[in-house]
């Protein structure tokens, strides 16, 4: 629903964007204006309105319309003078129940009105975040809205004027955004027949979403989601992070066959050339790498010549390792048989061995 908009339009640039520039328009409290590009239910704003204190039948454009401040969020009139006054309840009316509560229904015979801005704001929600979008027409002039307004008298005898903006269906181009819109007037026609009190009057025929492809809309700052943020940084475009979103299975049957992007590999010499998959091959690869044992789908060719090396390197080697394990072998045996000693022991012992041990002196001494 539209509950923001910029209205930074001079006082007396306001009847003109509601086509009400034929002949001198009276202004009532309008020293209570005050432009913003950020205005709130609860904030001061132009409309106009039917006079019937000026002179002519206001049907036709001419003289009988006047430019006057007031509050936006309607107060109905039946509200009870000790009422707190809640601007946030009924700033907007759904076009589709004017005519069932009593808030509207008694207002649509003479107390429809205009609400010039230059643009409304509204905010698409996407899981916990919410993103503000400014929209506005495409040649900048201004959006005309259909509005009701109602007088209440509070404890103090003070008479106060709201009124609230009627919505409906939003358009086919901006559904992705929002379910709802303000009713735009698009052309002078069209607010005629809003502000026209003539028994034959059709003023429903305009309460339908504006469909034309001038309307056009950019991202703003978070930040204007407060009221207290005014100013031109809050119909500043902002560009948006698009984050790319991927599956799990796609996360790793990307990281598994990144390797191949290198296309030739050097194993033992000899350089391996990785040629692109079939479909069919492809397929049962992302079928493996479902399975635990993902790091089996390395390809047959490279696997057979890691064996050919190895096979190569243990036949060199053989003899060393048999004569390495028949040591070992040896080793645990005695280790297993003969108890373990203490540590006196051990190095008495190892000292008793090495005295048996004949040494190169005791050799040539025997000679």
């Amino acid at each position: 629903m539209c509950g923001r908009a910029r209205c930074t339009l001079r006082a007396d640039d306001i009847p003109r964007a509601c086509h009400r520039n034929t002949a001198t328009v009276r202004s009532v409290n309008m020293d209570r204006y005050r432009p913003s590009y950020n205005a709130s239910p609860g904030s001061n704003l132009a409309v106009v309105r039917r006079d019937d204190a000026a002179s002519g039948d206001g049907a036709s454009g001419g003289d009988g319309y006047a430019i006057h401040c007031m509050k936006w969020g309607l107060i109905p009139g039946f509200t009870k003078k000790s009422e707190k006054p809640d601007f946030y309840k009924m700033f907007n009316a759904r076009s589709e129940s004017l005519s069932e509560k009593a808030s509207f229904r008694r207002l649509i015979p003479k107390s429809r009105c205009l609400v010039a801005v230059e643009g409304f704001y509204e905010w698409k929600k996407d899981g916990s975040k919410k993103q503000p979008y400014y929209i506005h027409f495409k040649d900048g002039r201004p959006l005309v809205f259909a509005a009701l307004y109602d007088s209440w008298q509070n404890s103090e005898g003070e008479i106060l004027y709201t009124f609230t903006i009627v919505t409906t269906a939003a358009s086919s181009a901006i559904q992705w955004l929002h379910e709802r819109m303000p009713v735009i007037l698009g052309d002078k026609e069209a607010t005629d027949t809003w502000l026209s009190v003539s028994s034959n009057s059709k003023f429903d025929t305009v309460l339908k979403p504006y469909e034309h492809s001038d309307l056009v809309w950019y991202p703003v700052t978070p930040a204007m989601g407060k009221p207290s943020f005014d100013g031109p940084e809050c119909i500043k475009e902002i560009h948006l992070k698009m984050e790319e979103k991927g599956t799990i299975s796609k996360f790793f049957s990307r990281k598994e066959f990144k390797e191949e992007s290198n296309p030739e590999e050097s194993t033992h010499g000899k350089s391996l050339k990785l040629e692109p998959k079939s479909v069919k091959e492809e397929n049962e690869s992302e079928e493996k790498l479902e399975t635990p044992c993902s790091a089996k789908t390395v390809d047959y060719d490279l696997k057979s010549e890691l064996e050919t090396f190895s096979h190569e390197g243990e036949t060199k080697c053989k003899t060393k390792r048999d004569r390495e394990e028949l040591v070992d072998s040896k080793l645990k045996t005695d280790e297993i048989v003969k108890p373990r000693a203490s540590p006196a022991k051990k190095k008495a012992n190892l000292k008793s061995v090495d005295d048996k041990q004949p040494t190169l002196l005791s050799y040539f001494g025997k000679k």
